[in-house]
């Protein structure tokens, strides 16, 4: 189904952001690195409610998508899965999520989308990311999962996300890849 020969180059020396990955691995989060990944992932029909989330090394994504995303999981109700993908990493997975999965919105990172069944049940773009404090961005995706989540939360226990560092810096000065 997926041709080897068009997967594209990371556009940033992966381990130079793999702190970022690492952060939402910690609070549960599995990653989809692949177009097969997307589609085992998100063409099931199992009634699960899917979590995901369009990492990006932009300001944005470490002042307050990742944290606030993080937080929302100490929620009593929480989706079934979460699972994430990072743009200018992953870039044939994040190509084939906006392609099949997301081809009706505008493509945006960082990014969050509910989905169930394949279908995209909620969604948050960068513009509704910018500019809101991760207890803000936590407070919408509560309510979100409030309405729609079945599954017993948190993600991680209390004590281990006391213990969570945020990857806060700015990607901007990061290298891109030779």
């Amino acid at each position: 189904m997926f041709e080897q020969e068009f997967r594209k180059a990371p556009l940033y020396d992966p381990a130079s952001v793999q702190w970022m990955r690492d952060e939402l691995i910690y609070v549960g989060f599995e990653e989809m690195l692949t177009p097969e990944a997307v589609e085992f992932y998100l063409r099931k029909n199992d009634d699960e409610i899917k979590l995901v989330f369009i990492n990006s090394v932009c300001g944005c994504a470490a002042g307050s998508a990742r944290p606030g995303v993080s937080l929302a999981l100490q929620n009593e109700l929480i989706p079934d899965k979460l699972l994430t993908t990072f743009a200018g990493q992953d870039r044939d997975a994040v190509d084939y999520l906006r392609a099949e999965f997301l081809k009706d919105y505008p493509p945006s990172s960082p990014m969050m989308a509910l989905f169930k069944n394949g279908q995209v049940i909620y969604i948050m773009h960068r513009f509704q990311i910018e500019g809101r404090t991760p207890e803000q961005i936590a407070a919408e995706l509560i309510e979100v999962f409030n309405k729609v989540c079945t599954k017993q939360g948190p993600s991680i226990p209390k004590e281990k996300y006391e213990q969570l560092v945020h990857a806060k810096a700015c990607g901007h000065t990061i290298p891109l890849n030779k």
